[in-house]
């Protein structure tokens, strides 16, 4: 991962409510959330969800699929896994901290 890739990523974010949302969204698993059961979980009202739910989509955190008349979003666990090996790829110097 390229250094401005993670700090695109980590600003998306850096935002209580998208970062409840992605939160939300992992603990869904696979199987991701319809917009409206996200604005009722969290809730965000539809109007600003809209706008937290393209955030994120953008930034590459979450993605969508339209199934009938819902979209579904779910979230990116690979671009999470990346940043969190890009995070510690230079952990403790080399030594064994527990990572």
């Amino acid at each position: 991962m390229k250094t401005q890739t993670a700090v695109t990523s980590l600003s998306a974010l850096a935002q209580e409510s998208r970062l409840n949302v992605f939160r939300l969204l992992i603990q869904a698993g696979a199987e991701g959330l319809p917009a409206g059961k996200i604005s009722e979980l969290t809730g965000i009202a539809p109007s600003s969800l809209s706008f937290h739910l393209k955030e994120l989509n953008y930034s590459g955190w979450v993605s969508s699929e339209s199934v009938g008349r819902f979209v579904i979003y779910r979230a990116n666990t690979e671009l999470m896994q990346d940043l969190i090996g890009f995070l510690t790829e230079n952990c403790c110097a080399g030594a064994d901290c527990g990572l």
